[in-house]
Order: structure tokens, then sequence, then C-alpha cells
């Protein structure tokens, strides 16, 4: 039978049922035998000059030798419930290695590189498909790396910690035209930027899902003391009291989840991949009730990040916030939000792998691009919630050491929410972490605002990381600074590069003193600050003024309405020469 099965008639849709049927009623797990978490497949990158962990599964009690092709070698025994990790060193970066595992059988793993390891993690604009970005044509024809690994997981959410994704379909892959256009466009640049300039193999590990909070990223228990944590708590808890009233019980949920995975399992153990032309097959998603759903408090972090603990890495880029900025205190709170998460997942993964990966291990954010119609007030108010949490993540690199921040002001689209200008992000991304993790001596940043001093009827403000100088977007003066006095009642200024300072006045603020730059949801049209390496200045303000009362009417941010035949476009911007 099996031999019929294995036969060119297994595609007709009758045996595949049948097929179906019996691998469904058999089940298809086999026990007893040493198997490993997902990460660790053929094709795989290991992070260089360290101790790797490398996990799974056994029978309890049994023995498990790891032994890699450079020398390495690890034992351990599984424990009670089966579980068992060795640490295996590594050295510096190299291709075509072999791991063998040993217990009852035996996994030899080919094709295994050695080099810098990268988790990049987020919502849908991390998740975005260079496939669907402006400069995918150019991309992809440059889009042969052998050296270059993807590793990609299926969106995923569970409500508790999962040993190990339902994906069964993930796996490491080299960098090929077809791997690539699937990966997201923000980690893919940055990946192969590395790539390129360091002259080594380089890994990322995609981990996405559209739409989520942050809150969603971590555990329960880390966030569980904070009022508005418990308020977003609380608000789903209460959607679910309606859905369980209309039959939508988490037992159904349950019940329908283990019989759609089945079905998914079975199929991937006949050799179906694909769920039509266009789709990869993908592990089924509970979504109600909401305790069980994506919007949950700690159900990203159970099923995209608790499975990849403690895989070896260098450091972290984390695109999200979108879902977190639809008022502004929302977006204020996020200060304090992304510092813990960065503080909590360093400790995790310091701690799981005892040590081996840093305790302070670089992390950079990407900062929410341009979104709504170009700005036309000097400063906008409560309507504009993005800009706060670009402020909230810009001062996250001053709150938390070895963070960085990739400025995407001049990027996005006044319309869609998942712009196709991806390319800048990742080569900002890259730039940071060739200066600050790899040394290179480069311009990292756009001009970072240091301090300002006020001069009569001026304010002078100074910036760090002025690269070879200051220099407006296109010709003509720079029009994205305002300036206000004790009324905070805030006007356009004129804003004039001196040197390496910028000299910002009005003739209607005779006693200045502060000034906000680019304080707006969309202010990508202005004639932004850049230094002439080509790299935006971020959004900042010098005051410390209220930006909301917390007794006040909230206002959510508006979301634009796609006209009809709306085609999204580029807009200017220098290039980044370096």
């Amino acid at each position: 039978m099996l031999q019929i099965f294995a036969s060119s008639a297994i595609e007709s849709s009758m045996k595949r049922r049948i097929l179906l049927g019996i691998l469904l009623f058999a089940g298809i797990s086999s026990h007893g035998e040493v198997r490993l978490n997902r990460l660790f497949c053929d094709d795989m990158i290991l992070q260089q000059e360290t101790s790797n962990t490398i996990w799974g599964w056994a029978e309890p009690g049994e023995k498990v030798s790891v032994e890699a092709s450079w020398g390495a070698k690890a034992m351990s025994k599984a424990a009670a419930d089966g579980k068992w990790k060795v640490l295996l060193k590594t050295p510096s970066y190299g291709t075509g290695h072999t791991i063998t595992v040993q217990g009852q059988n035996k996994i030899v793993i080919n094709n295994v590189a050695i080099g810098e390891v990268w988790l990049c993690i987020g919502q849908s604009n991390m998740g975005w498909k260079l496939g669907n970005t402006y400069q995918a044509a150019a991309a992809l024809a440059e889009a042969h790396a052998p050296n270059f690994r993807i590793f990609k997981s299926a969106v995923e959410h569970w409500h508790e910690p999962l040993d190990e994704v339902h994906d069964r379909l993930s796996e490491w892959k080299p960098c090929t035209p077809e791997s690539a256009e699937e990966t997201s466009a923000v980690s893919y640049i940055f990946g192969k930027k590395l790539h390129d300039e360091l002259g080594i193999p380089v890994g990322i590990i995609q981990q996405a899902y559209a739409g989520t909070p942050i809150e969603g990223w971590l555990p329960w228990e880390i966030q569980k003391d904070d009022p508005r944590v418990q308020a977003h708590k609380l608000g789903l808890d209460n959607n679910t009291e309606r859905q369980l009233k209309q039959g939508e019980t988490p037992e159904k949920a349950l019940a329908n989840f283990k019989k759609e995975q089945a079905e998914y399992e079975a199929l991937i153990a006949v050799g179906e991949t694909m769920k039509n032309s266009s789709r990869q097959l993908a592990p089924p998603r509970i979504t109600k009730p909401a305790t069980m759903g994506h919007q949950y408090p700690a159900h990203m972090y159970n099923a995209l990040i608790h499975p990849i603990v403690p895989y070896g890495i260098r450091g972290a880029i984390w695109y999200q916030g979108e879902r977190n900025s639809k008022d502004v205190p929302q977006a204020f709170h996020y200060r304090s939000q992304l510092g813990l998460l960065i503080r909590f997942y360093r400790e995790l993964w310091n701690k799981e792998s005892g040590g081996n990966v840093a305790a302070d291990f670089p992390f950079q954010f990407t900062q929410l691009p341009s979104w709504n119609p170009p700005q036309t007030k000097p400063v906008e108010g409560l309507e504009a919630s993005w800009v706060v949490n670009r402020e909230s993540m810009r001062l996250v690199t001053y709150d938390v050491p070895n963070t960085a921040m990739a400025v995407a002001i001049d990027t996005g689209d006044p319309i869609a929410l998942h712009p196709q200008n991806k390319r800048p992000i990742g080569i900002r991304h890259a730039y940071l972490a060739l200066k600050q993790t790899y040394g290179r001596d480069i311009v990292d940043y756009g001009p970072r605002y240091r301090k300002q001093t006020i001069n009569g009827n001026k304010i002078l403000l100074e910036f760090d990381s002025i690269g070879s100088g200051l220099m407006p977007v296109r010709s003509g003066k720079l029009d994205a600074f305002a300036i206000a006095g004790a009324d905070q009642n805030w006007q356009w200024a004129d804003a004039d590069i001196v040197g390496d300072t910028i000299v910002v006045s009005s003739a209607k603020v005779k006693k200045p003193l502060a000034v906000r730059y680019a304080w707006a949801l969309n202010p990508s049209e202005r004639n932004l600050l850049y230094n002439k390496e080509g790299l935006p200045a971020s959004p900042f303000r010098t005051d410390d003024w209220a930006l909301f009362d917390p007794d006040a009417e909230i206002i959510t941010v508006n979301k634009p309405k796609k006209p009809d035949g709306y085609v999204s476009k580029d807009w200017y911007r220098p290039e980044m020469k370096q």
C-alpha cells in the first residue's frame, strides 16, 4: 500500500483523502526517537565564537550526544519530561559543517554555517515581504547568497507557552530569489547588507505577526502590574464574556484547532507543502474567544518567542508600535513598555543560554514612518499619536544601554499602513549594527539632538552624529521646525544651518523657550534635516511640557480612506553614501 501511495498517483484527490484518513487514524507522531527543535536542520547557522544551546526531545533518561565536524562534542540525558539540551562550542565563522546527534537514532545536520545571527521580530511591517516593495526587482536580482541564511516561522499565537511551534514547515533556507521574495523586507535588507559588508555568513530569524500589540510579546507575569495592560486585558475579557454567550467557548476552539492541525500535519506527512499555487500550508489559528486570540497579553511570546529561546543570537531588531499608537496616552506609555521588553528579553536569553548570549545584546528598533496627510500645522496635537510613539522610542535609546533606533520619518505613505519603501529602514539598521556592534568606522545615525541654548529671541540647537555636515533634503531653507514661548503657542520657525548647529527663531515669538522638529504624523514633504551621509534627523522636542491631559477626551488616530485607483509611490530622499 505504501508503494502505491508513493507513486505519482498520490496526486489524485481520492488517494490523498484515503491516506489522510489512515494517518489521522494511526497518528503521525513517532515516540522514542531523538528529535530536535525545528531551528536545528540542514542549512542552519550558529552564532560564532560562543557556546550555542542545542535542544530537543527523547525518551526520559535517554543519553544524547552531539558532535560537530569542527571537533566540538557535548553530552546530555533527557529529563523526566523528555527534554534535553547541550552547549556546543563554535569556532570563528565558516561553512560546510555537519552536526551529528546520536541517541537511539542518529540525525545528521548538513551544510551548517557559523557566523552572525540576528532575531527579527514585530508586527505586520516587520513581516512585509521583500517581493512587495518598490525595490523588489533589483533586490531579487542580487538574491544569490548561499551563506546568507533565512529562518521564517509561520504566523502563530497560543494561550500558554509552547515548547515547539505548530508550524511543521519552518526551516533554515539559503538566500535565493525564491526564499528572499517571501522574507521580511526590513530584515532581509538588514541581513544582506551585513552579509555583504562583513564578508561572513549571516542568519536572520523572522518572527512577525500582523496587528499585534506589544502586550502580546511579553509574558503576563512580567507586565501584570501595569494598569494600562490590565485595562487592555479587561477589554478582551469582556469581549470573551459576550462570545461565550454566543457559544464561542475555549473547548470548541481547541477541538476545532486539534482537528485542523491533525489534517495539516497529515498533508505534510504525504509530501504536501502548498495550500494553493501561491500560499504555503500553515497551521490553523484560533480567533475566538478573545482570551485565546492574537490580541491577548502573552500570546505572541508564547508561540513565537518561547519556542526559540535560547537559540544563539548576536542581537535583535524590532519593528512594532503601530498597534500601540492609537492615541497619545497609549503612545506615551510605549516608552516604559518597550524598555521592559528589551530588559526582559536580554535577561531571558542570557539566563537560558547559560550566559552565552550577552546580557546586554544589541537591540534595535524601527521608528514609525510617516502616515496620514502631509503636515500643515507647526505642531500637531492629540490627533498625532504616532509622533509621540516616535519620541517614546527616541528616549528609549537613552533609557536602555546598547539600544538604537532606525529613523524612518522619510519613509511611509499618506494612505497605506504598510509602506513599500522598506529599503532605507533595512540599510539604516545595518549601519547601526556595523558601527555599534562590529566597530566599522561609519556614520550610523542622522543628526541627533543634543542640547539647546537660548540666546535672546533665538534658540541654538546642537547635535551629535553630524557626519560630514548638516544639510536640508533639498535646496532651500529647513521648514520642519516650530518654536514657542511660555504660552506654548507653536509657530513655524526660521531655521538656518550655521556650521554644525541650527539657529531657530520666529518674529512671532519674542522670548522662545522650546523647539519641536517634524512634530506631526506625516512631515515627510517638509524640507527635512539630514547629514551629508544621507541619514535623517529623528523628530524631537526640547521641551518637557505635558503631551496630554489625563482627564481629557481621547482622540484616536485617523485611518485615511483609500481613494479609488490610489497608487502608492516613493518620494525623494538623499542617497545613503556608505
